[in-house]
């Protein structure tokens, strides 16, 4: 069977502030390149990927561009977008600039810059279930116990831990799919927000939006979000592994 068309929206717009840096978290350091090239760089050497989508910050795109993508020699990133105050926001802007393009075909892979130990592995499984269900989202079965607190910080309900995942990215959805969820969230913004509903991943907007059934795909624990200093110790040791 052909291969469709494959697009990665990579977002590397956030401050990071768990972090406790002055510099964005995307942007620190690991073995002398950033975290961001490593994400990257996965999606450049992917056989999967066709194009990128980098999503920045605020007044970030000329230093990306030459500190990033002309640096490195990107050669897939053939769009560089600012992203907005929430995730979604961000989101949107790269799905906006698919949308103006008339690019509804295929799938879009939506990453966190901050998850550098992306792996052609997770790509191809991902890709392997969006194709039957159209809505796929990374992750790994939780090790530990969870509990589910009240709002006084009680234990309300202890889930079944062989049913609860620890989402990561990339999600995966069909284009025009993806495209619709947010063009009827932006569309319904104020009303949700009113309504107090909080979309954290892209995950929510096809289940809340469209009522879409998302399938969940086997990651890997390696595949960590850079949020703490610590973090950045352990994707060192990634690295030297």
């Amino acid at each position: 069977m052909e291969k469709e068309r494959c697009t990665a929206v990579v977002l590397a717009g956030g401050r990071g502030k768990r972090m406790g840096s002055a510099v964005a978290k995307q942007y620190l350091l690991i073995q002398d390149k950033p975290v961001l090239y490593y994400s990257l760089k996965a999606f450049e050497d992917s056989k999967l990927i066709d194009e990128i989508i980098l999503v920045v910050g605020k007044g970030q795109i000329p230093y990306c561009r030459e500190g990033i993508v002309e640096k490195y020699q990107f050669q897939k990133i053939k769009t560089i977008v600012e992203g907005g105050a929430e995730r979604y926001h961000s989101v949107w802007s790269a799905l906006a600039a698919l949308k103006k393009e008339q690019k509804r075909d295929g799938y879009v892979f939506i990453h966190d810059g901050a998850r550098p130990f992306i792996s052609e592995e997770i790509l191809l499984r991902a890709y392997d279930e969006v194709r039957k269900s159209h809505a796929c989202v990374v992750g790994m079965p939780v090790k530990d116990t969870i509990k589910i607190a009240d709002e006084k910080g009680c234990i309300q309900m202890t889930p079944k831990r062989s049913l609860v995942w620890q989402i990561q990215t990339p999600q995966v959805f069909s284009a025009d799919l993806i495209i619709r969820a947010y063009e009827e969230l932006i569309a319904r913004e104020t009303e949700l927000l009113e309504q107090g509903v909080q979309i954290t991943d892209d995950a929510m907007v096809v289940e809340n939006v469209c009522q879409c059934p998302v399938k969940l795909v086997e990651g890997s624990y390696e595949n960590i979000k850079i949020t703490t200093p610590e973090d950045l110790e352990i994707a060192e040791i990634f690295l030297r592994s």
